[in-house]
């Protein structure tokens, strides 16, 4: 299973790393900055996570942690 607290952590780590904050991360995928804080007790669904890995270019996989390479979905298709 999957926990959101990983998933919330990757997020961070990875924006950081871009020199985004995470609050424009969110406003710019057009979802609220309290998501952050929603991610304490539950998963974002689906589409949300896609946003922010288009936001971070990253893969879903990433911010689930199914791999440790953010780049991973660039490969696939390269």
């Amino acid at each position: 299973m999957y926990d959101s607290l990983d998933v919330a952590a990757r997020i961070k780590s990875l924006a950081k790393l871009k020199k985004i904050t995470v609050k424009k991360l969110l406003l710019d995928a057009g979802l609220s900055y309290n998501m952050m804080t929603m991610m304490r007790t539950s998963m974002p669904k689906a589409d949300n996570l896609a946003k922010l890995a288009d936001g971070l270019d990253c893969s879903v996989d990433y911010l689930l942690g199914r791999t440790d390479d953010p780049q991973s979905h660039r490969r696939e298709h390269a």
